[in-house]
């Protein structure tokens, strides 16, 4: 049975836009944010020719450099500012939240509230630089031989004052955009980076598209193989749609109270936990921690490929962990399997959420309150994080398998589907709830009108 919240939001309609001013200040603000990061998209580092290298880039195309690709807009094919996309900023998150839940002291400064998160946010800061400082210099060293073997010259003034200017580039770039996210999660619409990245996943959709049919026009995709992906990437819209709103409802009960009329009720309300509730996220942190070291090897494979045992190793390891390959694929599986586990205990605490319950007196039938509650509500978002961990690997791993073993040049697979769509979703829920609140606000407003009027 549908809530009056969830009666309420289903009667809004696109009217309320021109009357909820706050919230066309946030849409406007947002928009202009991610045009900004897509022109951004089209700056060059200083000292790269930008027509070498598209066309060494149209030559070594496929691999884990077009994913990498895809989640920056088609940044890193243009080697601009922003390259390295948003993905330093993640990893770096990843590293301060395993450090906070192993480590006693960033433990005690994540307990100390609001100081604390700033603390823990300047902290991912740091590794951020540190991370895009090291990625940025073996791309400025894999780009001065990259084409080499092709008699192209990349760059155009190869050395270390090339190597700097692009390290500082790049940094400045990932900087700016963490920034903006930062900004577009506190006075726009939705999460920042994950925005910042949807976006750049759309950018690359019509160019996906295009090539795709042009391999379909020219003979080496057949159509029945073309309406197959389009058939299953609408399947996986439905199901992503379907999971991201399955919920387990957990009975709350209150002790009876009593009311105006002097009758003893019971209040009853439920406590709703997703299947899916690290939603977007360990897709992402599994994406970032495989395409950071493999972006660096395959950089630097360019410079120390076949001349030493490091060559080796590098070309190995690019053999093994190249897209598609049964290494990559089971890799990045734990790594959305961990991640899923990990950032729900992340974001849900049982102990305090049965802490809260026993201090409002509500409890669940059947289960003393305190301890008995925080196990119960343990074993039942146990139970369904392994289904949605289960449903975020299906989703990422089973379309892209197909994909690879195909041979299709689509990069759009069920990874960057889930972003787009999960992020969707995610931001129409928060306008909806901007909606539900100026119109609570103008209830308010009326009743009061009517007070006075009395």
């Amino acid at each position: 049975m549908a809530s009056r919240a969830d009666q309420l939001a289903s009667n809004l309609s696109l009217a309320k836009f021109s009357q909820a001013t706050d919230l066309k200040k946030r849409l406007w603000f947002t928009l202009g944010a991610l045009i900004v990061f897509r022109f951004l998209s089209f700056v060059p580092l200083p000292g790269v020719d930008p027509t070498a290298l598209s066309q060494l880039y149209q030559q070594t195309n496929g691999g884990i450099l077009d994913i990498f690709n895809t989640f920056s807009g088609g940044s890193l094919s243009r080697m601009s500012l922003i390259a390295l996309g948003v993905m330093p900023y993640i990893t770096a998150s990843i590293v301060v939240q395993l450090a906070a839940s192993l480590s006693p002291q960033l433990a005690a400064i994540k307990k100390e509230g609001e100081s604390g998160r700033k603390k823990l946010n300047q902290y991912t800061r740091y590794g951020t630089v540190g991370l895009t400082a090291v990625q940025g210099y073996f791309i400025a060293v894999g780009l001065e031989s990259f084409g080499a073997q092709s008699g192209v010259q990349a760059v155009v003034d190869p050395g270390m004052l090339f190597r700097v200017a692009a390290v500082i580039s790049l940094i400045g770039g990932t900087m700016f955009l963490m920034w903006l996210g930062e900004q577009i999660t506190s006075r726009g619409i939705g999460n920042g980076v994950s925005l910042i990245i949807m976006a750049g996943i759309v950018a690359q959709l019509p160019v996906t598209l295009s090539n795709l049919f042009k391999s379909g026009s020219e003979g080496s995709i057949s159509g029945l193989l073309i309406m197959l992906i389009l058939v299953m990437a609408a399947g996986l819209i439905l199901l992503i749609c379907f999971m991201e709103r399955a919920q387990r409802r957990v009975l709350i009960q209150y002790p009876k109270r009593q009311t105006r009329q002097g009758i003893m009720q019971a209040d009853r309300s439920h406590l709703p936990l997703k299947v899916n509730t690290a939603g977007v996220i360990p897709p992402i942190f599994a994406s970032s921690l495989l395409l950071m070291p493999l972006t660096i090897s395959q950089f630097a494979g360019n410079t120390v490929a076949g001349e030493s045992r490091l060559g080796d190793f590098v070309l190995t390891l690019n053999q093994y962990l190249s897209h598609g390959s049964p290494v990559y694929m089971a890799l990045y599986g734990l790594g959305i399997v961990f991640f899923c586990f990990f950032y729900t205990a992340v974001v849900f605490n049982p102990e305090e959420t049965a802490d809260n319950l026993k201090r409002n007196g509500g409890f669940i039938p059947g289960i003393r309150p305190g301890k008995n509650t925080e196990n119960y509500l343990d074993y039942v978002l146990t139970r369904i994080t392994v289904i949605g961990a289960a449903y975020l690997a299906l989703i990422c791993l089973v379309p892209e398998f197909a994909i690879a073993r195909a041979g299709i040049p689509f990069y759009l697979g069920g990874t960057s589907l889930l972003i787009v769509v999960n992020v969707t979703v995610d931001t129409v829920t928060q306008i909806q709830s901007h909606l539900l609140a100026h119109q609570y606000g103008d209830l308010i407003k009326k009743a009061k009108l009517k007070g006075r009027l009395r």
